[in-house]
C-alpha cells in the first residue's frame, strides 16, 4: 500500500478544516465575484423600483410643459398655473409661435447656427484626431500636449471677449461659431477611436496608391460611424442649448437663438413680439407661450437622441479605452 506524502496530508486536512479555500474540481466551474452572481427577486424587484422613480422623475415635469403649452387660458386659470391634467387641448399657441415673428426667426437662426457650426467642428475635430492618432506625423506629440493643457488652463472671459470684439465678429453669427467649435475631449475620443484602426489596412491602402485624405473618407470613417454619430450629435446638441455666447456677443435682438428668446421670455414674463394681441384678447395666456417655446427648444434633442442612443456604448467607451 502507498504511504500518502506528509505535505499532501497536511494540505488536505487543512482544506478539510475550513483553514484554506477547497480548490474546484475539474467539473465544477469556477467561483464568481458577487457583482456577477444572479440577483435575486428582491434585487430585480428593488432595480426596477428605482428605475421607475428615475423615469417618473425625468417624464412627470415635461409632462406639465407639454400639457400646460396645449390648455386654454381658462385651463391654466382653474389650475392656477401649472396644469398637470390635460382639458380643453388646443394648439394656439404653437400656431401663434409659428406664424412668424421672434420665435420663428430666433429657431431659424438655431437651426442654421447648429447646422453649420457642427459641420465646422466635425470638419476640424476630425481631421485633428487623425493627424494626431498617426504616430508619424510631423510634430503631433507636441500638438496633443498643447492641446491637452488647454483642458486645464484658458485664458478667460475678457481676453476671449477682447479677442472675438478684435477680430470683429460681434454682432455676427460667426461668434456663436468659433469661440467654442473645437472640444478636446471630442477630438481626443475620437483619436482614441481612430488610433484602433488596424495599421495594416491602412498600409495596405497606402500601398495602392490612396493618400491621407482618401484613407480617412474611404477606410477610417465608415469604420467609426460609432464614434462620429456620437460626437456629431455632442456639438449639435452643444450649438442648439448654447447662450452664453449670444448674451455676450449679439446686441441685435433679431439675431439671438432660440434659448436666448425663452431666456427672455421666462425672466421678463413678456410674450414675444407679435404674440401680445392675442394675450390681450385673452385668446391665449403668456405661460402657454412660454411652455410652448421650452418644448420648441427641447423638441429636436428628444427626436435626435434615440437614434444615436445605440451608438453611444460602442462610440464612447470604446474610443475612451482604445485612447
Amino acid at each position: 500500500m502507498t504511504a500518502v506524502p506528509e505535505a499532501t496530508a497536511v494540505r488536505d486536512t487543512t482544506a478539510a478544516s475550513g483553514t484554506l479555500p477547497r480548490r474546484p474540481r475539474p467539473w465544477e466551474a469556477p467561483p464568481r465575484p458577487v457583482w456577477e452572481e444572479k440577483p435575486s427577486r428582491a434585487g430585480l424587484a428593488g432595480k426596477g423600483l428605482v428605475l421607475l422613480l428615475a423615469c417618473l422623475g425625468i417624464l412627470f415635469p415635461l409632462w406639465i410643459v407639454v400639457v400646460t403649452s396645449l390648455s386654454s387660458r381658462r385651463s391654466i386659470d382653474e389650475a392656477g398655473g401649472l396644469v398637470m391634467i390635460p382639458k380643453d387641448i388646443t394648439f394656439v399657441a404653437y400656431q401663434e409661435l409659428l406664424s412668424g415673428g421672434q420665435v420663428t426667426r430666433a429657431a431659424l437662426v438655431s437651426i442654421g447656427v447648429t447646422l453649420v457650426g457642427t459641420l465646422f467642428s466635425m470638419a476640424v475635430s476630425v481631421l485633428c484626431a487623425y493627424g494626431l492618432s498617426r504616430s508619424g506625423s510631423l510634430g503631433h506629440r507636441w500638438i496633443l500636449m498643447v492641446l491637452l493643457a488647454t483642458m486645464f488652463f484658458s485664458a478667460g472671459l475678457i481676453p476671449t471677449y477682447l479677442l472675438v470684439q478684435s477680430l470683429g465678429l460681434t454682432d455676427s453669427y460667426l461668434a456663436l461659431i468659433l469661440p467654442s467649435a473645437i472640444s478636446v475631449f471630442n477630438i481626443l475620443v475620437l483619436r482614441g477611436f481612430f488610433m484602433g484602426i488596424s495599421q495594416e489596412l491602412i498600409d495596405s491602402a497606402r500601398i495602392d496608391g490612396a493618400g491621407d485624405l482618401r484613407i480617412l473618407w474611404r477606410i477610417v470613417l465608415p469604420l467609426s460611424r460609432a464614434v462620429v454619430a456620437v460626437i456629431t450629435l455632442f456639438y449639435a446638441v452643444g450649438y442648439w442649448s448654447a447662450w452664453f455666447n449670444a448674451s455676450l456677443y449679439l446686441n441685435d435682438q433679431d439675431m439671438l437663438p432660440l434659448q436666448n428668446v425663452m431666456i427672455q421670455l421666462v425672466q421678463k414674463q413678456e410674450a414675444p413680439v407679435g404674440l401680445g394681441q392675442a394675450i390681450k384678447t385673452g385668446e391665449l395666456s403668456g405661460l402657454a407661450v412660454q411652455m410652448a417655446v421650452m418644448v420648441m427648444a427641447l423638441l429636436p434633442v428628444a427626436v435626435l437622441s434615440p437614434f444615436v442612443q445605440r451608438h453611444f456604448r460602442k462610440g464612447m467607451l470604446t474610443g475612451a479605452v482604445k485612447g
